[in-house]
């Protein structure tokens, strides 16, 4: 009997008799993480990401001169190596044998299923939950959120200063930081807004601000700027698995920023315990996820 059962997100026959593992469960919510994360298969142990920085500005080239030649250098390697999560449950012979089996199975493998994916969402918003957390750091040895990221032209923040809650002036003040980041050697970079990340605490907040036609929550005349220029075009993506009521953050179109490489998608298998007859079935799943290039995010930890 024992074997792998099948991969994915939804078992089905797993076991004789039982046709549906999801019809007494809750929905599920999408998953979220994505709307953060690239996701990307992967075929080895580990991935390595290198961070790697372009050229200053050109510089005049005089008659007769030779042009002058630069270089640009690895700043940092992120490795990602890959964990394996897994979480199983026991039926005994006696529940097969006094007919429990499939019914007990049932909802046994729907909290299982339930549960792998929960771990998944968890692990990545993680990231996010731990943003300031010291003993959470990067390729640049700074934690996600910072005004201190080192770079060859000098410290660079991602971090709103002072903090703030999500208002249509924080997050106009987020935009500006985005608009003027610079890359390593000091240039201009091409960043945008591309989705605003909240908790379910602001989610309400979040469609009021981005939404209004005019300003929002003001007697004045005017036009809601983040509205009309649709600054952000991915629009509010809201996470259940935010810890924090009231830290929010974009994402940004910056390259290589927060990646999840996935080894092994989610795999189901079964065995029989000969001792004790026994039958074991268990949920296993590879897969890493963090960021390389935190400019990918730009946000606080709210007032």
């Amino acid at each position: 009997m024992a074997g792998i059962i099948t991969t994915g997100n939804t078992p089905k026959a797993l076991w004789p008799g039982v046709h549906s593992f999801f019809g007494m469960k809750y929905n599920e919510h999408p998953e979220e993480y994505r709307d953060l994360f690239e996701v990307v298969p992967s075929s080895k142990n580990y991935e390595e990401d290198v961070l790697v920085t372009g050229f200053g500005l050109a510089t005049i080239k005089d008659q007769t001169a030779g042009v002058n030649y630069t270089s640009n250098n690895q700043k940092w390697l992120q490795r990602y190596t890959h964990v394996v999560y897994g979480l199983g449950f026991i039926c005994s012979r006696e529940e097969v044998e006094d007919n429990l089996y499939g019914e007990l199975a049932t909802k046994r493998a729907a909290a299982l299923a339930f549960s792998m994916r929960t771990t998944k969402e968890i692990v990545h918003a993680n990231h996010i939950n731990r943003m300031t957390d010291g003993n959470y750091t990067g390729g640049d040895g700074s934690v996600l959120l910072v005004a201190t990221h080192t770079t060859e032209s000098g410290s660079q923040s991602n971090i709103l200063s002072p903090a703030a809650d999500l208002s249509e002036t924080a997050l106009e003040d987020i935009g500006v930081m985005v608009m003027t980041a610079k890359n390593d050697k000091g240039l201009q970079m091409p960043l945008i807004m591309m989705s605003l990340h909240v908790p379910p605490n602001e989610w309400f907040e979040a469609h009021r601000i981005l939404k209004s036609v005019l300003q929002n929550d003001t007697a004045n005349n005017a036009i809601n700027v983040l509205k009309s220029t649709n600054a952000i075009p991915n629009g509010i993506k809201m996470n259940h698995y935010f810890t924090d009521p009231d830290a929010w953050g974009v994402k940004t179109n910056c390259p290589n920023g927060f990646m999840s490489f996935e080894r092994r998608p989610r795999e189901f298998t079964r065995d029989v315990d000969f001792d004790t007859e026994n039958q074991k079935h268990k949920a296993t799943e590879r897969y890493i996820s963090g960021w390389t290039d935190w400019r990918c995010w730009y946000g606080t930890a709210g007032a």
